[in-house]
């Protein structure tokens, strides 16, 4: 199996008119490439998956793995849901496709047991045979995947290999690594991205590297060539940004931001998100004006 890790974009969905600006995507995606990210991850949560057609989720999927195709950079693929079956369909579109591996977030809303959880996450790995990372944000999701049920899944499972932690506790991504040295996990929270990787963490999934790529490439490859001092300094001039993009519900300051500096020519969200607030949208530009957005 094709163990991904390293610097991963949970990319962003851009909209024209309504509907999915695909000219835009592949330009963005192009961008990622450019930069010296090493895998990108189509329509996860960032990418307002909850709120796209399955029709739009598996085109953006399909965009994503014709763009990286020929190229060094993987595609994990969003396949996610709260109702197993359409995760696995979801999953099995994504392995024929090309992707070279899945994420899938827990189930939200419906709150299942962790004998739930496990069984959701033993069928849609078993649907497929390419890579599975677990996705736990119980923040967004309202149930958490415990380290046993994580360790339990991995242990039975021979393609679930990684889970991205969003928890934001550092407790809890020592406490996987500690028990399975060879699971990897993954940091969710751009804030804490430095001190995961430091832990053990074999890599990230960020929000803000989609804007400045190039930054959070080098963060990851800092630290893995053991040059802490230059990962810690990075992941601190990256503060301010990573703070502003979590000032409203990701993903509205992410694409208000990418709007601002000019990566896309429309800001459209799906509803029920919208636009930042005025006082926010000017806060973004601000903190922006400090860094360097390669286009």
């Amino acid at each position: 199996m094709n163990i991904i890790t390293g610097a991963m974009t949970a990319l962003i969905t851009p909209f024209k008119n309504g509907k999915v600006d695909a000219s835009c995507y592949e330009y963005l995606i192009k961008r990622q490439i450019a930069q010296g990210i090493d895998a990108v991850v189509p329509v996860g949560t960032t990418g307002e998956s909850a709120t796209l057609s399955h029709n739009e989720h598996k085109e953006c999927i399909e965009i994503a793995v014709s763009v990286c195709k020929g190229t060094n950079v993987k595609v994990i693929a969003g396949a996610g849901s709260n109702a197993t079956h359409e995760a696995c369909d979801i999953a099995k579109h994504a392995q024929n496709v090309g992707a070279d591996g899945i994420l899938s977030v827990a189930p939200y809303y419906n709150k299942p047991m962790q004998e739930g959880l496990y069984q959701h996450y033993k069928a849609i790995a078993e649907s497929v045979e390419i890579p599975v990372m677990l996705y736990n944000v119980p923040g967004r999701t309202g149930v958490d995947i415990e380290a046993d049920t994580a360790i339990r899944l991995f242990d039975d499972i021979k393609n679930i290999y990684a889970i991205k932690e969003a928890t934001g506790s550092l407790e809890r991504a020592i406490e996987l690594n500690a028990k399975r040295a060879d699971f990897c996990v993954v940091s969710g929270d751009d804030l804490i991205d430095f001190p995961m990787l430091a832990n053990g963490s074999k890599g990230i999934i960020s929000v803000t590297a989609n804007l400045l790529p190039n930054y959070k490439s080098k963060l990851v490859k800092s630290v893995f060539e053991g040059d802490y001092e230059t990962g810690r300094a990075i992941n601190n001039e990256l503060y301010a940004l990573n703070k502003i993009m979590f000032c409203e519900n990701n993903p509205i300051p992410i694409k208000a931001a990418m709007y601002i500096a000019g990566l896309m020519d429309t800001l459209e969200y799906r509803l029920p998100l919208t636009k930042p607030s005025l006082e926010n949208m000017k806060k973004i530009e601000e903190i922006i004006k400090n860094y360097e957005v390669i286009k």
